[in-house]
C-alpha cells in the first residue's frame, strides 16, 4: 500500500482510539494516553509490536473512512 494511504489510515485510526481513549479514561479515572502513544506505540523499551499496533490503527481507520466519512461526503453532495 502507498505510505501516504497508509499514514492517512493510521492517522484517521489513531485519533478515534485517542478520543475514545480520553472519554472512557475520563469517566474511569485512570491516567489519560497521549496522541503520539496512539499514533506509535507505547513509550517502553520493550515495546515489541509496533507493526500490530500500525495494523490496528490502519484497522480502525478504514472502518471509520468506509462507515462515517464517506456517508457524510454522500449526504453533502
Amino acid at each position: 500500500m502507498n505510505p501516504i494511504v497508509r499514514f492517512f489510515f493510521n492517522y484517521i485510526g489513531a485519533s478515534v482510539k485517542w478520543i475514545y481513549g480520553l472519554v472512557i479514561r475520563i469517566f474511569i479515572k485512570k491516567p489519560k494516553f497521549t496522541f503520539q502513544e496512539y499514533l506509535h506505540g507505547a513509550k517502553n523499551p520493550n515495546y515489541y509490536d509496533f507493526m500490530g499496533h500500525n495494523l490496528n490503527n490502519g484497522l480502525i481507520g478504514v472502518l471509520t473512512f468506509v462507515f462515517v466519512i464517506v456517508p457524510i461526503l454522500i449526504s453533502l453532495f
